[in-house]
């Protein structure tokens, strides 16, 4: 009986190990960090997640702002330049506060994409993944680029935008250097061509490098001006990736 058992086991083992080399990357991806692990969040963050995909639904989109609080403040401080610049161009607002890079795959993967081929989207997430520890550089990194990679995939004939990370608190630091890293080692995977990188951190900030309660009143959030500086500061490339003539 006891022989019986263990050439059982030895058999189980032994198709477990076919699977695994049959399937190398299924087994690799539930190792993965956090930053690329899709996840849920709450109530209030799935209502919004509702609504999106009901505008969706709709169609007639062309444009697409992905991201975190500040993406989301558009709706709020930064509505007046959001109906100026990008409600005319059939934008949608995927910005939901507090998300992280595994937020926003989860996102992709439940209705944002669905049915649309935007001629744009603008990327800008990563700065909540920079909180203490909970993510190393290299891991927002992957986060970022993993989420351009699903954007290609669901929506091949879009053109992506990656914004590097804004400056955060008041004045450098090593969140703000993380962050800084982070952007660099996710504009990589920018080939000029579907996925593009652009920096406009020095918009916000003093020669010094530091950052006025003027344009991020808590030093994270724009208010309307710095809005306003968002908007004018990647205009030119938007219209360039949207293919307007100027």
């Amino acid at each position: 009986m006891k022989m019986k058992n263990k050439l059982l086991f030895a058999s189980i083992l032994m198709v477990i190990g076919v699977l695994a080399l049959s399937n190398p990357v299924s087994i690799a991806e539930e190792k993965q960090h956090s930053a690329v692990s899709a996840e849920h969040r709450h109530s209030w963050w799935t209502l919004r997640n509702d609504a999106v995909n009901e505008r969706v639904k709709q169609g007639d989109v062309d444009f697409l702002f992905i991201g975190d609080s500040i993406t989301h403040g558009w709706e709020n401080a930064g509505k007046k330049y959001w109906d100026k610049y990008y409600a005319p161009r059939k934008a949608v607002n995927m910005g939901f506060s507090g998300d992280r890079t595994q937020h926003v795959l989860w996102r992709l993967d439940h209705g944002h994409l669905e049915g649309i081929s935007p001629k744009l989207a603008v990327l800008m997430i990563g700065t909540n993944n920079s909180n203490g520890d909970d993510n190393t550089t290299e891991e927002i990194a992957d986060g970022i680029i993993a989420i351009c990679k699903k954007i290609r995939t669901q929506c091949p004939k879009t053109k992506i935008l990656i914004l590097a990370i804004f400056p955060r608190g008041p004045e450098p630091s090593a969140q703000r250097e993380k962050n800084a890293k982070a952007s660099l080692l996710a504009s990589k995977i920018a080939e000029g061509k579907m996925i593009h990188y652009l920096d406009i951190n020095d918009k916000f900030l003093t020669k010094d490098g530091f950052l006025s309660m003027k344009i991020m009143p808590d030093y994270l959030h724009p208010n309307e001006t710095g809005y306003k500086i968002w908007a004018e500061a990647i205009e030119p490339k938007v219209a360039e990736l949207m293919g307007e003539k100027r």
